[in-house]
């Protein structure tokens, strides 16, 4: 279906004010901090890639626009909300005559970084979908984006014909960095990539020093992940599986746990222990979280459905996971109360099983050190080829072992 025969290429009062006030919201929520990624979003008719959504919907900051489910249900391709593309696009600091690398394809993202690179720049964008890149041409065939290359292959060897990059901008959650980005991008260049480091994701900013990629900083995200040869998801042990009650598990790469008794332990009365420790109502656990992966060994994510919290099988149900220390037979998952002081929660933990007040001792404790030694400070990540020897990674923090790289997570 061609995209300018069903929505017209005359652009609309409606339209424009739906622009503006985008760009508006986005500065206002600290996304897009920039002159260039400001006017980026004012010029690219994103409602234009996917012409079926409410074309409101689609200028919402916080809203993805879904355009391929598989069949599970799950989302496999999607058009990102407005905040997450202006944050990754702040974090590549893009300039005019820039060559970038997207992986991870849809339209709107290219066309937004076709904005700020300019037409002595150039963009190509490749996705292994056919799909996704059939709606990627026709999006910026009838935008009019003429330095932009759509290509489908997997992106796990890159786009080496097309090399080396000055920015590669990935837009698909990846669990590892393969070779082939890192070689194509220019000494000094910019990787930003949605990094899944033991369940938990952010999109960071690296920083190319010879074969080793060092974080310049990174925020909190959420992205389908990726497919083909770079594919690793997240396995999920359920503990609960009630109708829209589940509760289970995330793991990626640690211990397998003793289901069954976990299972038997979220059935028994639960402990609580607390840090003393507060948060502001709009202040982040983020940092505390990537703190937590890094202090604790066996802390994969827990995720839970709404259900789960309204029978009182467990307290919090978080689209992205919590944090949930397990020990054999028992775990335990900070958790938050509100404070005598307005809009101010204290830090805490729930626990399950035999030995749970212990499991949730001993993760609140980690709360208290985070607070006391980190609090003000921010993790440095860095990704090393896989066979780098031990003695040439950093010797405190934590490692996390891929097939292509070692990523190193640590702290001040």
């Amino acid at each position: 279906m061609d995209i300018a025969s069903t929505t017209g290429t005359q652009e609309s009062p409606e339209e424009q004010q739906l622009r503006n006030t985008l760009a508006r919201n986005l500065i206002e929520v600290g996304a897009a901090r920039s002159v260039p990624v400001v006017a980026a979003f004012r010029a690219v008719r994103r409602h234009l890639a996917a012409p079926e959504a409410d074309m409101g919907s689609t200028y919402e900051p916080e809203t993805p626009t879904i355009t391929k489910t598989d069949e599970h249900g799950v989302h496999i391709s999607s058009v990102s909300a407005p905040r997450i593309q202006a944050m990754q696009l702040e974090q590549a600091e893009l300039e005019p005559g820039m060559s970038v690398l997207e992986i991870g394809s849809g339209g709107v993202n290219a066309a937004l970084i076709a904005e700020i690179v300019g037409k002595s720049g150039h963009v190509v964008t490749m996705d292994i979908d056919p799909d996704v890149t059939d709606r990627a041409l026709r999006f910026l065939k009838v935008t009019g984006y003429q330095n932009v290359t759509v290509l489908t292959d997997d992106a796990e060897t890159g786009a080496p014909e097309r090399g080396p990059f000055d920015r590669i901008i990935v837009t698909v959650q990846a669990a590892d960095i393969p070779p082939a980005w890192r070689d194509q991008l220019k000494d000094g260049g910019r990787l930003v990539v949605p990094l899944r480091m033991r369940g938990m994701t952010r999109t960071v900013a690296f920083v190319r020093n010879g074969e080793k990629l060092v974080s310049d900083g990174f925020e909190l995200c959420g992205f389908v992940p990726m497919q083909g040869l770079g594919e690793n998801r997240v396995r999920l042990a359920v503990l609960h599986d009630g109708k829209k009650e589940q509760v289970g598990l995330r793991l990626d790469g640690h211990p397998e746990p003793d289901t069954a008794a976990l299972a038997t332990s979220l059935t028994l009365p639960q402990a609580k222990v607390w840090s003393g420790v507060t948060l502001g109502g709009s202040e982040s656990s983020e940092h505390l979280d990537l703190w937590l992966t890094t202090a604790l060994d066996n802390l994969p994510l827990m995720a839970a459905e709404p259900g789960a919290r309204t029978r009182g099988l467990v307290a919090s149900a978080s689209p992205m996971g919590i944090p949930a220390l397990v020990d054999g037979d028992s775990f335990a998952y900070r958790t938050v109360r509100a404070t005598d002081e307005e809009d101010r929660y204290e830090l805490g933990a729930i626990a399950h099983g035999p030995r749970g007040e212990q499991v949730a001792e001993r993760l609140v404790e980690e709360i208290r050190t985070w607070d006391r030694d980190h609090r003000s400070h921010r993790a440095h990540i860095e990704v090393y080829p896989a066979g780098t020897a031990d003695d040439r990674l950093p010797a405190t923090g934590r490692r996390i072992e891929r097939r292509h790289t070692r990523v190193t997570i640590t702290w001040p």
